[in-house]
């Protein structure tokens, strides 16, 4: 008795050092993981949102930042190892993550939130994603001070001889920012319903609305295509502060311009057309049954995490209709476009297509800013959509209408 009790004592020991920190200290908090792409300024004013529903909850949110997320939530899902919440950058992630079964139905109303975005994160009435953070991507920048106000058609602009600043350099998906211009030429001069077709795989690549888009885009962006296809597009924008071009496409939170620059109407834009607009979102879907997962996506589809997000740097805009308080006031004319009958907004081309189309259009996009011609290009690009079965009347239609006025 007495050669065990040493023994026995050591071992209450130990178990009672080890169980200490749970008896005695403060209870371990719920944990929610959520993989997003943001750097820079979009991550911290996502870091403020969270931090101020961590004040409010007792629970940690712990984001996984990664450029290529696509690829590591793949990766992640595969291997059973998702993490609670993802963004999911196109409406084709949805669909695709949906119909795997990896992506779970959320119990959120969505209705303040504008159409198409609303639409979108939804499949048989249900909601399975939410537009936490959108764009306007039918945008014409140039410095007011130095530059007269360009036209806003492509037609005109395209007769003009402007340097444009051009950057298709982005990690995993270098190429989007010439997809997402060539999609905005496509539907300023084909119009809405050419524009859907294409998006949703009816029609060919090489046919001539798509082709002509191409041609119009080549044509404007000739004179910067040189190094354009390895040249950062934040870097790009940059390039008109030192006068080395003169106009850039796209949405103002991709333009890495001063905050001050835009906030005194230096550097300003006009709509390319006067009629539709490309648009997207950040949409943010769940992929466990964590509940407390639920808490954190509820709020961030709210109006006050919402509001808090447009007021960090950044230039975030929300589709959620009760956000009408814009500090700056070029972001919040830019956020009046999202609610004007005057426009159609039509969802990005690109991230309503299959991820494997997408990925195959910004790899096309590198190859014609490299010199190869868009003929070939095309036709590569028929082959990739028939492959994935888009060439099939058989193929599922749409999650939602990718345009609607609002």
């Amino acid at each position: 008795m007495r050669r065990l009790k040493a023994p026995l004592v050591r071992c209450a020991l130990v178990l009672a050092l080890l169980l200490a920190p749970v008896a005695c200290g403060e209870p371990l908090k719920d944990k929610v993981t959520i993989m997003v792409p943001w750097s820079g300024t979009e991550f911290q004013a996502f870091y403020a949102v969270v931090k101020a529903f961590e004040k409010d909850h007792d629970i940690d949110v712990e984001p996984q930042v990664t450029r290529a997320l696509t690829q590591q939530l793949d990766a992640a899902v595969a291997a059973d190892a998702e993490p609670d919440l993802a963004v999911l950058p196109s409406v084709g992630a949805i669909a695709k993550y949906r119909e795997e079964g990896a992506l779970r139905r959320l119990g959120i109303d969505t209705q303040a939130y504008v159409q198409p975005f609303r639409g979108l994160g939804m499949h048989g009435g249900e909601v399975y994603a939410v537009p936490v953070k959108a764009d306007v991507k039918s945008l014409v920048w140039y410095d007011a001070r130095v530059t007269p106000r360009p036209p806003d058609s492509w037609t005109a602009l395209r007769s003009r001889s402007d340097d444009w600043c051009l950057g298709l350099e982005s990690g995993p998906t270098s190429g989007w920012p010439g997809a997402d211009w060539i999609a905005d030429i496509l539907l300023a001069d084909g119009g809405v319903d050419p524009y859907t077709d294409w998006a949703s795989g009816e029609v060919q690549w090489d046919g001539k609305p798509v082709r002509d888009a191409w041609s119009t885009w080549g044509d404007l962006v000739n004179g910067a295509r040189t190094g354009a296809a390895a040249f950062d597009f934040r870097a790009a924008a940059k390039r008109m502060t030192e006068g080395k071009c003169s106009l850039s496409h796209g949405a103002l939170s991709a333009m890495a311009f001063d905050p001050a620059q835009v906030k005194d109407d230096g550097y300003t834009y006009v709509p390319s057309s006067r009629e539709a607009l490309e648009v997207s979102a950040d949409f943010v879907g769940k992929f466990t049954g964590n509940r407390s997962a639920d808490e954190f996506i509820a709020y961030l589809a709210g109006a006050r995490a919402q509001q808090a997000w447009v007021d960090e740097p950044g230039f975030a805009l929300s589709a959620d209709s009760r956000v009408t308080r814009y500090a700056d006031t070029t972001q919040g004319r830019i956020a009046q476009m999202l609610r004007s009958p005057r426009y159609t907004l039509c969802f990005s081309a690109a991230d309503a297509m299959d991820p494997d189309v997408s990925a195959a259009f910004y790899r096309a996009v590198l190859d014609y800013a490299n010199g190869k011609a868009a003929g070939p290009l095309l036709e590569a690009l028929d082959d990739v959509q028939e492959e994935l079965g888009y060439a099939n009347p058989k193929s599922p239609p749409p999650p939602a209408p990718l345009c609607h006025t609002p």
